[in-house]
């Protein structure tokens, strides 16, 4: 079945459904890499209530794949079979409640739900300020920067699962560790309640322009890139790791290791999906043999490549 044929059989078997359907949708431009293949269907939906519409029925033969703001992944370039999910303006609510408290829907961006707690004068999320993505990518991997992590904050979060049923889940539900939550990956998280503590909004916006200006310093913010690529291991820095293996500047077709900050992947023009995860490989490989130690992808990578 192609794409335009599932679209077709889809809108056909929901016909209540309100949100988008586009059929061989392109993904390399909804990634901050810009590579990589189609989504065989793209699916948008209008809000929480449409999407666990269209989950509940969708056939459980078919594939579903969710992606966010693309600032931490990588679409292989053969593109993603099945339905690919994408949150759009119905997810992007914010809204100040009593004690300090905010709800966030998970197509906001970090910087977004950052710059809303400052206004309000809520302490403890500026740390968002330097996280490149958005708050359903927060969620599923614990994203944190200086010196802060989404499990420091998060109350709860609201989820619809593959059958289209609707849960809440506490800060305990998430399991969270480094860089990871235990959350079923078959939810999609449709809002988040985040607690802060009172604070000024002057000297939160102070320590919000100095986590821009430590990353704009520090890394390749205005390259075509997904961020960090490998996670910190345990008593090491990934980026440290990599240098000593010689791999700063390395380069792989199009794709190439930042010389300003070498745990940063780089598509330096007309690079492919596959050169960029190569070259990621070919670091891990590098690293392993001259530290022994194993990096683990922090970069998500998604799709099959191309035949």
């Amino acid at each position: 079945m192609s794409g335009g044929e599932l679209a077709a059989d889809l809108a056909a078997r929901l016909p209540e459904l309100r949100g988008r359907l586009t059929a061989s949708q392109p993904l390399a431009e909804l990634t901050w890499f810009r590579v990589g293949g189609p989504a065989e269907v793209l699916f948008t939906p209008a809000d929480e209530a449409d999407l666990a519409y269209f989950l509940a029925g969708l056939p459980a033969d078919i594939p579903v794949t969710v992606i966010g703001l693309g600032s931490n992944l990588i679409v292989r370039d053969g593109g993603v079979p099945g339905v690919v999910i994408r949150l759009g303006r119905g997810f992007g609510d914010i809204a100040v409640e009593e004690g300090c408290r905010l709800r966030v829907g998970t197509a906001v961006p970090d910087v977004k739900l950052a710059r809303a707690a400052a206004e309000a004068g809520i302490d403890g999320l500026a740390f968002y300020r330097g996280i490149p993505g958005g708050i359903g990518g927060a969620l599923r991997m614990n994203a944190g920067a200086h010196q802060g992590e989404t499990r420091d904050v998060l109350l709860e979060a609201r989820a619809v699962d593959r059958q289209g049923r609707v849960h809440v889940l506490s800060h305990a539900d998430f399991g969270f560790s480094y860089r990871h939550s235990e959350a079923p990956t078959d939810l999609v998280f449709t809002s988040a309640l985040y607690q802060g503590r009172p604070g000024d909004p002057a000297a939160i916006l102070a320590e919000m322009h100095r986590i821009t200006a430590a990353r704009e310093a520090s890394q390749p913010i205005r390259e075509k890139t997904g961020g960090s690529t490998f996670k910190n291991p345990s008593g090491h820095k990934a980026w440290q790791l990599v240098d000593a293996a010689g791999c700063r500047g390395l380069r792989r077709g199009g794709a190439q290791v930042s010389e300003m900050h070498c745990n940063f992947l780089i598509n330096t023009g007309g690079a492919t999906a596959a050169e960029i995860e190569g070259l990621g490989e070919e670091m891990r490989a590098r690293v392993k043999a001259t530290s022994g130690v194993e990096l683990e992808w922090e970069i998500k990578r998604i799709g099959v490549p191309a035949s």
